[in-house]
């Protein structure tokens, strides 16, 4: 292959790529369906987002390296352990990297929501975040309502109740609660 045939082959091929990563980002949007996400718990059970269908959820992705993901994980946590009851349910999804399970275990111990490793989703349509912390709120049906950065809404406790609430309120389209 001649050199300049070459340098547009690869050119193509990478615009393809960055293209097919907009959609798979895109997928991920305020307004849209949430992307399929399932991924095994520390604790081994199994979060599968396809199945909470009628529940808010809340996933959270964060890093034990990462000084915002942790000052906001006492809101989530107390958040949760307000509203888990009401039919909340939340997902911490930690970026570290597999050597630094312990890390990610030991702060697990201190809170009540499941925690669960990135590396280990089976299914991941959210991608790995763009930036840390990154956390989506998913109403009952299944459609991403908000998602707080730092760089837009950090989380804090009445962030939280802003956004969660009402949609906790609202009963699922099926009629019978949760």
């Amino acid at each position: 292959m001649r050199p300049a045939t070459w340098i547009v082959t690869l050119t193509v091929g990478v615009a393809i790529v960055v293209y097919a990563m907009g959609f798979a980002f895109a997928s991920a949007t305020v307004g849209n369906p949430a992307p399929p996400l399932a991924v095994q718990e520390l604790n081994g059970e199994t979060f599968d987002l396809a199945t909470l269908r009628g529940k808010v959820v809340v996933i959270n992705f964060w890093a034990t390296w990462c000084p915002p993901c942790r000052a906001e994980m006492p809101a989530l946590n107390a958040f949760y352990q307000r509203y888990h009851a009401e039919g909340l349910e939340m997902l911490g999804l930690s970026a570290d990297r597999h050597h630094d399970r312990g890390d990610v275990t030991k702060v697990a111990q201190s809170i009540s929501y499941p925690i669960a490793m990135l590396e280990d989703a089976k299914t991941n349509g959210f991608n790995a975040p763009s930036t840390l912390p990154m956390t989506f709120v998913i109403d009952r049906e299944g459609v991403i309502r908000y998602r707080f950065t730092p760089n837009s809404t950090a989380v804090t406790g009445k962030a939280l109740d802003d956004a969660v609430v009402p949609l906790l309120q609202q009963k699922p389209a099926g009629g019978s609660g949760n």
